[in-house]
């Protein structure tokens, strides 16, 4: 199994409010998770699931 290289949002804030992290080191997969809980379960995209899930955010539909 792959390891996973995460990087937290730069979204998040200092205090550790709301955070996720992106892992986009493997091919054809991202990997999200909670920051608060490296531990604990880990969204797993394909690459077009990844960008419409985006798409949807940048958009305001999410």
């Amino acid at each position: 199994m792959c390891e996973f290289q995460f990087t937290k949002s730069s979204y998040s804030s200092p205090g550790g409010g709301e955070c996720v992290e992106v892992a986009t080191n493997v091919p054809t997969v991202v990997a999200v998770r909670d920051s608060k809980n490296p531990a604990g379960r880990t969204l797993l995209f394909g690459d077009r699931e990844w960008l419409a899930f985006r798409a949807a955010v940048v958009d305001g539909n999410i």
